[in-house]
């Protein structure tokens, strides 16, 4: 009889020890807002940018005046605060940015990818936007402003100067505001196919205005929390002296009964329906990961609804008084020169740089009115691209923790690459590639990242599991309109954005210059290219793991991980959960193990 332990004996096939659970490991030192105000102030300047000013007072007047508010209004309550206000209790519970922000559903984190992407577009376009008011200070302080008269070496044989406007009729000209803009400041090329040279003053101003960027930024929210006490409501303070200014000119009724004249049949017209949804979405700013990445900044236990609701509020306000500032401007420049307010009016970078300025230069002392206005543009435009890159730096500290002690120089290095990127707008083709990058590398993808984010809380996760997750954060279940809203208004808003935004979209062309194929298929590679990785991240997730397809999609189709950044609060959550019987999320361990 052989012994038991004999060498021949067969041991039994033993199962590879299970991994010990491990957690995400977690920013200690991200930081927190030292003030409720510093968070409702960050929002604030993010919420509020330059298309306060340049885009909606122009398309409340084109889609109907007045009766233009009632459909706004109506998807900012239905839609705009919800998505608003969903986005803060995302980034507040989690402690987390955009990237972060997918453990919720981990194969869809390939969207917080697509965030960061299109924000890297944003900062890089929108850079060079707010140094053309740089620019522009700097020519304040000519004895006389340069786009006041047809005397200059840029000016062309067409050029009529705004005070002489009223005495041509039929013929074809161009204002001296608009040669000054156009041949001066960008010394613009016939077409984008004409790359040019490099336009070195405006170069200068893009170096200028990315230094403040980091300066900002540098020390992450400890910063910026001291930067936006500034910066969020000086814009008013100027908005309300160009306000007071512009009502008691000649004209003035005029412009702003064209502002809020209702025309009450628009409102059949799915076009301004249409115009009102993309407005309250592109104003309020959710998808970005802005509102998510300045949340997760928060105290745990902050009461974010009337946040939400404030910002958003301010938000409508600011737009509408930016109404009554341009158009009473844009009246006195009518009465003054004869032309419509419906000829004069205009958005976009036309109305800041050009007709805006063409009306100030009839104003006594143009040179104090101008600074006073393109300040306002600048500190407008300066807090939307510093939160902006704020989102970009901490979605790669949370996903590369070796860099969380190296914050100040993950910073700089992004304001040199993004400065470098962008400098290629500084030449004279640079406003060709600045429309072709903003009219189509994140519009429509951001729309898709919303739909994906609120299809992912509302469905996947679920809402009812996320109501009550905000009920253990603030003691308090949200109400049914909150249910509704994020379970169906907002989704089916978003499917109608998405689907009008493409039915509606628009050959794109610059100053009446059309752009040929080329340019628009590098356009749409810039959404694709931001797009194109959340499919990617769920093939990738689907291939790398040594499961079948449906055990794959169901394991990462659950939470990882999902609980509160403090140690204090996420006990307290898992207490909270097991009380109710409710099923722990998996580790990233598990995540690979199971």
């Amino acid at each position: 009889m052989q012994p038991e332990n004999s060498a021949n004996a067969k041991k039994e096939p033993t199962s590879p020890p299970r991994r010990r659970p491990k957690r995400i490991l977690r920013d200690e030192n991200r930081g927190q807002w030292k003030s409720k105000a510093e968070f409702i102030l960050s929002l604030i300047g993010y919420a509020i940018g330059i298309g306060n000013v340049w885009r909606f007072p122009y398309l409340c007047y084109r889609s109907g005046g007045g009766a233009f508010l009632v459909p706004y209004l109506l998807m900012v309550i239905l839609c705009g605060i919800p998505l608003f206000y969903m986005e803060v209790l995302l980034g507040q519970f989690s402690g987390t940015g955009c990237t972060g922000l997918f453990r919720l559903a981990p194969i869809l984190k390939g969207t917080g990818y697509c965030m960061v992407i299109v924000n890297m577009y944003c900062v890089c376009y929108y850079s060079v936007i707010i140094s053309y008011p740089i620019r522009m200070m700097y020519y304040c302080f000519w004895k006389k402003v340069p786009w006041d008269g047809c005397n200059h070496s840029w000016n062309s044989p067409n050029c009529t100067s705004v005070a002489n406007l009223h005495y041509v009729e039929g013929e074809v000209l161009t204002t001296s505001s608009d040669e000054f803009f156009h041949l001066e400041v960008l010394r613009i090329s016939s077409s984008i196919s004409d790359l040019g040279g490099m336009v070195w003053e405006q170069l200068i101003s893009l170096f200028i205005a990315w230094t403040i960027i980091y300066l900002c930024v540098a020390k992450g929210i400890k910063s910026v929390g001291k930067v936006v006490y500034f910066t969020a409501p000086f814009p008013y303070v100027l908005l309300t002296i160009l306000f007071f200014r512009g009502v008691t000119l000649p004209g003035a009724g005029t412009g702003i009964m064209f502002f809020i004249y209702p025309e009450w049949k628009k409102l059949l017209d799915l076009k301004v329906w249409a115009d009102a949804a993309i407005q309250m979405f592109f104003g309020l700013g959710p998808g970005w990961g802005g509102i998510i990445n300045m949340a997760s900044f928060n105290n745990f236990r902050n009461k974010a609804k009337f946040d939400s609701i404030l910002v958003v509020s301010v938000n409508v306000f600011t737009s509408i008084y930016a109404g009554f500032v341009v158009f009473s401007v844009l009246g006195f420049l009518s009465a003054q020169s004869g032309i419509p307010v419906a000829t004069v009016a205009t958005s976009g970078a036309g109305l800041a740089f050009v007709t805006y300025p063409q009306a100030i230069a009839l104003l006594p002392l143009p040179q104090l009115w101008g600074f006073m206005f393109f300040i306002m543009l600048f500190i407008l435009g300066i807090d939307s691209v510093f939160v902006q890159l704020e989102s970009i730096t901490s979605a790669i500290l949370d996903e590369v923790p070796y860099l969380r002690d190296h914050k100040w120089k993950v910073a700089l290095v992004l304001c040199i690459i993004f400065f470098c990127l962008s400098s290629i707008m500084c030449t004279n083709a640079g406003m060709f590639i600045l429309q072709l990058f903003d009219w189509y590398s994140s519009a429509i993808a951001i729309i898709v990242v919303c739909l994906v984010e609120i299809i992912m809380v509302a469905y996947i996760y679920g809402i009812d599991s996320f109501m009550t997750d905000v009920e253990f954060m603030l003691g308090r279940r949200p109400s049914l309109f909150w249910k509704i809203s994020w379970k169906y208004i907002a989704p089916i808003v978003l499917i109608f954005v998405l689907f009008t935004s493409i039915v509606f979209i628009r050959t794109i062309t610059y100053n009446g210059i059309a752009y040929p194929q080329w340019a628009i298929a590098i356009g749409w590679l810039s959404f694709a290219s931001s797009v194109v990785f959340i499919p990617l991240y769920i093939f990738y997730i689907m291939i790398r793991k040594r499961d079948t397809m449906c055990d794959s999609l169901r394991k990462r189709l659950k939470p990882l991980d999902w609980t509160p950044a403090d140690p204090k609060d996420r006990a307290e959550y898992e207490e909270f959960r097991r009380q109710r019987k409710m099923p722990a999320f998996m580790s990233d361990t598990e995540a690979e193990t199971k």
